[in-house]
């Protein structure tokens, strides 16, 4: 006789049935002693985050069905903690994001790989918020913490709403927290370690310093130009003083940071200036930074 139904019973059967739907897009990266989680992102391509690949060395993976294979590094992205693996010969699909709109409070499930198996955890989201800058300077789309302990090998595990749609990928962050990097943010990364095996860094190729302003207040005076750099191929000159980007004000050389790093490589920025007493604008495409 089959034991009656409950609603603890049913959630527990569902959530059984969103891990065995998730876990094949799962895998084990292992790299140098290291063991963390990873998933295909798109055919041939691992998502896994950064902070979990030794510098060098033999990078391995291993699938739902225990097959290993060796994986290539694309690239990586230290500021938000992506890095972009290649795998040839994996008979694995990608995931499929769903929307990265989640509430404060709503339960979800984090799915990880341990040894071909499924590693698991559950939890509620704890708090949402707006994008921010992480500590290396990368943007975050969106704030995700959610209130579970994750393993060490299960950072990298794919964060799961109630209904079974991914929102992102689970990582640790500061002072044991559990983070979510957001799908957005994975696609933007991702699309771009995958073209050009590194993430584009906004430059604007000018030495700037704080000044005060004669009728108070503070600007960003301009103090040395790369000549080569769009900063100057847009007009700007030594002595200029910025005061607004894009008609926001710019008081310090660290809110001028702030908004360069924000900013899309080959983005078209306006600048408020004050040149020898007048006012003007400047029209500014915003370049790649140069490799070292």
């Amino acid at each position: 006789m089959a034991s009656p139904s409950s609603p603890f019973a049913d959630l527990s059967s569902a959530l059984a049935d969103m891990v065995a739907r998730a876990s094949p897009h799962v895998v084990e990266v292992q790299s140098h002693r290291s063991l963390a989680s990873g998933f295909f992102w798109r055919e041939g391509l691992v998502v896994t985050p950064d902070e979990t690949l030794a510098e060098e060395g033999k990078i391995e993976i291993e699938l739902a069905d225990g097959k290993v294979l060796e994986a290539k590094l694309v690239g990586r992205d230290p500021a938000t903690d992506i890095a972009l693996l290649r795998v040839e010969g994996a008979n694995a699909d990608a995931v499929a994001f769903g929307s990265d709109d989640v509430r404060p409070g709503a339960l979800a499930l984090i799915v990880a790989a341990a040894e071909s198996a499924p590693l698991v955890a559950f939890g509620a989201i704890a708090a949402v918020g707006p994008a921010w800058q992480s500590m290396r300077g990368g943007t975050i789309d969106t704030r995700i913490e959610m209130d579970v302990r994750l393993r060490r090998r299960a950072e990298g595990g794919l964060a799961i709403d109630g209904s079974g749609q991914v929102f992102g990928m689970a990582v640790r962050g500061p002072r044991g927290r559990t983070l979510v990097i957001p799908a957005a943010t994975i696609d933007r990364v991702a699309g771009q370690l995958a073209e050009y095996g590194r993430v584009p860094v906004a430059y604007l190729g000018a030495g700037l310093k704080d000044v005060p302003l004669d009728a108070g207040g503070s600007g960003v005076m301009v103090m040395t130009l790369d000549r080569a750099g769009p900063a100057a191929a847009g007009g700007l000159q030594q002595g200029d003083i910025i005061l607004s980007w894009a008609g926001k004000r710019m008081p310090h050389v660290g809110a001028l940071l702030h908004m360069l790093r924000a900013t899309p490589v080959g983005s078209q920025v306006t600048l408020g200036l004050r040149r020898g007493g007048s006012p003007i604008e400047l029209g500014i495409t915003i370049g790649d930074r140069p490799a070292k």
